[in-house]
């Protein structure tokens, strides 16, 4: 007999404005303890030294974190030029420099490069698998990684500041899978003056939005009490980029069962992806298919 996981039975997302100095994994954590949620997973990790948004799923919300992975989201930067580093951050050893330093123009120019359909090779202290090991384990112990290059959409990249000669602030849009780390490495290197990211902030993500995050603080002050719940958004936040469609009450019965079950609403392209509620709580995710939702994901809520 499995053993039953501790901690309550509570999903929804709650968002927090993630610090510098602490990994993802650990923010996570500190959640789950706080809300004394029996499940917990985050959408997209943030490097330890990063802040912004990092939203949390709690229970059966867990199952809408691809969606939010798979969702645009913005980066404010700041690049230091003139210096090259092993990590392409400014935590790792200062490998190449340059005392060559662009024009505003030159700068501008050279960001075009990089919005649309681009192709990215992360960096090598990154989470991408090597023959079955994590990048950064492997650069750790010294190998030089040959790591593929990856398709990445960058849809805005906007140079926001320039406070001085040796930094840049930029902004930047993208999906899924994008390193920022790789764009200060790519643009240093496309301007001759080499780069790394000097500051990192997540702004938004998918719905959630880094100001309406909450401090870690503020997570450990109200730990196990109502007023944290209070802070919980629905699971259905996690559903937004989808359309939705209304189950009928039989349908949500064969829809929770995991068949295919009725649907009503606005007319969908037959094939298309949809979510499906019943008395506005979500019931399942999954393919429509001529009025019913063949589903994917079922939740127990």
């Amino acid at each position: 007999m499995a053993r039953k996981k501790k901690g309550r039975d509570i999903s929804g997302w709650l968002v927090i404005d993630k610090p510098a100095g602490i990994t993802s994994t650990s923010v996570v954590n500190k959640v789950r303890w706080a809300m004394n949620a029996n499940k917990a997973g985050h959408a997209g990790t943030l490097d330890p030294e990063a802040t912004g948004v990092l939203a949390v799923a709690l229970g059966e919300a867990t199952k809408t974190v691809p969606y939010i992975t798979d969702a645009l989201k913005a980066y404010r930067f700041t690049v230091r030029l003139g210096q090259a580093t092993n990590t392409d951050d400014a935590e790792g050893q200062v490998i190449a420099s340059s005392d060559t330093r662009p024009t505003d123009d030159q700068i501008k120019d050279a960001l075009g490069s990089f919005v649309g359909d681009i192709m990215q090779v992360p960096p090598q202290f990154s989470a991408v698998k090597i023959d079955g090991e994590r990048a950064y384990k492997l650069a750790r112990e010294g190998e030089e990684l040959e790591i593929a290059a990856r398709p990445l959409w960058v849809e805005e990249l906007l140079l926001t500041g320039r406070p001085d000669a040796d930094h840049v602030e930029l902004e930047m849009t993208c999906g899924k899978g994008g390193y920022v780390r790789a764009i200060a490495r790519d643009l240093g290197e496309k301007l001759g003056c080499y780069g790394h990211v000097l500051q990192l902030r997540r702004i938004w993500s998918g719905p959630f939005e880094a100001e309406d995050g909450l401090s870690l603080e503020t997570v450990e002050s109200l730990a196990r009490t109502p007023e944290l719940d209070a802070h919980l958004l629905p699971l259905e936040t996690g559903l937004a980029d989808l359309p939705e469609m209304r189950a009928t009450p039989d349908g949500a019965v064969r829809l929770r069962n995991g068949n295919p079950g009725t649907v009503i609403g606005a007319a969908l392209e037959f094939g298309e992806e949809c979510w499906a509620s019943l008395d506005g709580r979500a019931v399942a995710v999954g393919i429509y298919r001529g009025g019913e939702l063949h589903p994917s994901r079922v939740f127990n809520q």
